[in-house]
């Protein structure tokens, strides 16, 4: 597979209030068809780094952003938000199904919110073929007028990251996407990451550092919104260039 940096990170600040940056002049480069951790401890910023990828914190008031994310060498701050939202999909950390739709209607949201209209023999290989890529159409092919509440927590969140695929993105953005889920469910999540990079980028916000061992190909450590490190993860866990880096991977961090 070609690899090639799909999303280029240029200087980027993120301030929720004047003059104190949560994220500060972040320069990095994401290949295609790779899963990126980032890592750190709480309120490092990054959530707000993953955030700024397809601007989901422009929902909230009073946000000011500087710098450039470059997506296949265009500036998604040039872009509507709600293309870049098709082309840079986001799951979150507890599973958010739409609660008033069912599962079906749930993997074709992004198509009825932004009010594109497709045949039904269209619906049907899109809720069919992205429940398959999750794993779930055979656990949920007969209730699929179902509401997604019904499923357990696990299978709720694979829902959402079929309803992120169905828009087919580019990027898909998970933040913390198993840290509500017992370990049995996050097994599968781990798996489905893994077969997905594929078929998709994905960057993945964790605090466990054993899942980014795990998942990764690279990983971007970060302390107090700055990047400290960014590295093939085998590289950043066992010969880290930078001693804060070295510290918290040994536990050794205040």
């Amino acid at each position: 597979m070609n690899q090639y940096p799909i999303m280029k990170i240029k200087n980027l600040s993120v301030e929720y209030a004047k003059g104190k940056p949560a994220v500060k002049n972040i320069n990095a480069e994401i290949m295609n068809h790779t899963v990126t951790a980032i890592i750190g401890p709480s309120g490092c910023g990054k959530s707000t780094l993953l955030r700024a990828m397809n601007r989901i914190h422009e929902l909230y008031d009073n946000i000011n952003v500087t710098g450039e994310i470059l997506l296949d060498e265009e500036n998604i701050f040039r872009k509507s938000p709600i293309i870049v939202r098709r082309k840079i999909g986001m799951v979150f950390q507890r599973p958010n199904p739409f609660p008033n739709m069912s599962i079906y209607e749930n993997v074709l949201s992004g198509y009825t919110l932004n009010g594109i209209k497709l045949k039904k023999s269209t619906k049907n290989e899109i809720v069919q073929t992205n429940l398959e890529s999750v794993g779930l159409w055979d656990e949920v092919k007969e209730s699929l007028q179902k509401k997604g509440t019904f499923l357990s927590g696990g299978q709720q969140q694979r829902l959402c990251i079929a309803r992120a695929l169905a828009l087919r993105p580019q990027v898909l953005l998970m933040d913390e996407p198993t840290s509500a889920l017992d370990p049995i469910a996050t097994k599968k999540i781990e798996e489905l990451i893994l077969q997905l990079k594929n078929r998709v980028t994905i960057v993945v916000v964790t605090h466990n550092m054993q899942q980014a061992t795990r998942l990764a190909d690279s990983s971007m450590f970060m302390y107090l919104g700055e990047l400290i490190e960014y590295l093939p993860t085998y590289e950043l866990f066992n010969n880290p260039k930078n001693k804060k880096t070295q510290d918290y991977i040994s536990g050794n961090f205040s």
